[in-house]
């Protein structure tokens, strides 16, 4: 039986989370007002999975990180198995089959453990692509990079098709993360985003001047989605419109909690930020972004201080997914990126959101609890 004397956890990565778990609640309680009845107790629900988050975080950092590395790939099969029968047996909510339904108890996003599963996996690629050539060729890289991309576009596609594009944003964000610590040439870059640029290009250009073929190629699901990722343009969808109204009249110090001056969609988990600025005014989004911002830079430091590579790779992995989703969450909140329906991690409300990641975080405690070991016995 292991010693749990022996797990420590980092106070400057456990009392943030603490921080951001608190702040999580008392921001959901203070939109109770302007979100939709069937989630009115939405702050009991989020403590209750914070109760259970934290349990599962203990857990995955006394089974360690190693174990979920040797069974990435059976983690990985069941991940693509679960997309695919969400297709079929997927309960629609808003037009996506996105979730499982566990009666009227709960629903489970599959998609949300995916993002998991990708990092563990595409780590355990590039892990051993690196152990097996100490100087790869062009061509070794080029077979990486093309065993990677199947990894990632299998998923990515049955994401893509319930529909939930912002998961598969947040998939390309783990690859790209992660390959770029991966040691490959730069130049493979270079032309990756070469590729999307032009393939984007093309794709913008069927919508804006062909529209009837690209409905034809893409459908028109995915016309819409893309009409609606343009319309931040113009700011004058309601969603946004109002969150700004919500932010910008909030002042240094804000309205005071559950006093959101102004309805929106989704105040609760994609507009969550605008429910705590209007809350709490300029000041405390700053202290939030502050507490964010800090709390990432101690999750770079255990990949500094690492001595495993393959951590590292978990770890940039687990550093683009949340600093994407902050920067792209914070982002559409106030206008400056496009509405994709991103969640602020470990701030919006969801089940199976949180205890993704609150698994990411017990992978962190993990990692962290190695490396302090590590340093202590090298003293």
């Amino acid at each position: 039986m292991k010693n749990i004397s022996r797990y420590k956890i980092e106070y400057g990565i456990i009392i943030p989370l603490i921080l951001l778990a608190i702040i999580s609640v008392i921001t959901i309680y203070g939109a109770t007002d302007i979100i939709q009845s069937n989630v009115s107790n939405a702050f009991i629900k989020q403590t209750l999975w914070y109760v259970l988050g934290f349990g599962v975080a203990f857990i995955i950092m006394f089974i360690g990180t190693d174990y979920l590395l040797k069974y990435a790939w059976i983690f990985y099969v069941i991940g693509v198995v679960s997309l695919l029968l969400l297709l079929f047996i997927g309960v629609p909510i808003n037009n996506a089959r996105c979730w499982f339904t566990i009666g009227d108890i709960a629903t489970i996003q599959p998609s949300e453990f995916m993002k998991i599963i990708l990092i563990l996996i595409l780590a355990r690629v590039i892990n051993d692509f690196n152990e097996r050539n100490s100087n790869p060729t062009i061509k070794d890289e080029l077979q990486l990079l093309v065993k990677v991309f199947i990894i990632v576009f299998i998923p990515s596609i049955l994401t893509f098709l319930q529909p939930d594009t912002g998961a598969v944003i947040i998939y390309l964000a783990i690859t790209f993360s992660m390959l770029f610590v991966s040691g490959i040439r730069f130049r493979w870059f270079a032309i990756i985003i070469g590729l999307i640029l032009v393939l984007g290009l093309i794709g913008l250009g069927l919508y804006l001047f062909k529209s009837d073929l690209f409905v034809k190629i893409f459908g028109t699901n995915f016309f819409y989605r893309i009409d609606r990722l343009l319309d931040w343009q113009a700011k004058d969808g309601m969603q946004l419109s109002n969150a700004l109204t919500a932010i910008g009249s909030a002042g240094l110090f804000g309205f005071g909690l559950g006093n959101t001056p102004i309805y929106f969609p989704e105040a609760h988990t994609d507009f969550i930020f605008s429910v705590f600025a209007s809350n709490f005014g300029l000041i405390g989004s700053i202290v939030l972004v502050a507490l964010l911002i800090f709390f990432d830079l101690k999750i770079i430091n255990i990949a500094v201080k690492t001595k495993k590579n393959v951590y590292k790779y978990v770890i940039a992995g687990i550093i683009g997914m949340i600093l994407y989703q902050q920067i792209q969450s914070i982002g559409m909140n106030i206008g400056l990126l496009p509405i994709v329906g991103i969640t602020l991690p470990f701030i919006s409300y969801g089940g199976s959101s949180l205890i993704s990641y609150m698994i990411i975080a017990g992978i962190i405690f993990n990692l962290s609890n190695q490396t302090i070991r590590y340093w202590n016995a090298k003293r």
